[in-house]
């Protein structure tokens, strides 16, 4: 790639993911290889128990411009999409789950709306053309339920019902002006990211994504990426908004 900015960043952050990082890589690798565009794979992994930086660093002979960051300590979802997209060269960059929960084909209709003038593009499951192949358990379903609203009435982002769909696209520009101001490290990040691109003006589109449900995710109701550390962010990002702690102009 030498010094080429390449058009679109991938990054997947990865935690315990060293039985599927492979297959997504491939099948990420053989979508991208097909089209005309010039793009670089980043994998951010998050002080993984397993050997997924390795499994990960096993494939830069079969995946074209990959490339690994390696975190020794575990710091949460937020904090190494935040690496990631500050890492990343591409004038777009998108970040999708190592799991492939959302397929990297979404890419075919998520590009255009960047290209129309949107600043970022973010996937829902939960408006109009969206569809949940798998579903989570129900209890999770309903946590979630519970949360989407939450988010949406404590930072004012009704038309967003479904902020943490781990599949979001943007421009360099708004990457790195939103992935500087973001301190939330966990699940958190998800909202976070949103309300920041939106009171920094940047112009967001969301589109229904298909979405399949893997089994091995780490959200449980207590602990680090537990839902009520989601709600604890929730709030703390609502008052960093209103005392200007993120520093927008």
């Amino acid at each position: 790639m030498g010094e080429e900015r390449p058009y679109l960043s991938v990054i997947i952050p990865a935690y315990r993911e060293a039985d599927r990082i492979g297959k997504n890589l491939l099948e990420i690798e053989n979508f991208l290889s097909s089209k005309k565009y010039t793009y670089e794979i980043l994998v951010v992994t998050d002080g993984s128990p397993d050997n997924t930086p390795e499994v990960a660093r096993s494939f830069i002979d079969k995946v074209k411009n990959l490339r690994v960051i390696e975190n020794k300590e575990n710091h949460g979802k937020g904090y190494v999409v935040r690496q990631g997209l500050l890492e990343a060269k591409g004038d777009c960059r998108v970040f999708l789950d190592a799991d492939g929960s959302t397929s990297i084909t979404h890419l075919d209709y998520f590009l255009p709306e960047l290209e129309k003038g949107n600043d970022v593009v973010i996937g829902s499951r939960k408006i109009k053309g969206a569809f949940v192949q798998i579903h989570q358990p129900k209890y999770r379903e309903i946590m979630g339920e519970m949360g989407n609203w939450l988010i949406r009435i404590v930072l004012g982002l009704w038309r967003f019902p479904d902020t943490q769909c781990g599949f979001k696209m943007m421009t360099a520009k708004a990457a790195e002006a939103v992935g500087s101001r973001m301190v939330v490290d966990r699940f958190g990040f998800d909202f976070e990211w949103i309300i920041l691109a939106k009171k920094m003006g940047f112009k967001i589109e969301q589109l229904p994504v298909r979405w399949l449900n893997e089994e091995g995710s780490s959200v449980s109701l207590t602990g680090p990426n537990g839902f009520i550390q989601v709600l604890i962010d929730l709030f703390k990002t609502r008052l960093r908004l209103w005392t200007g702690k993120y520093n927008i102009k």
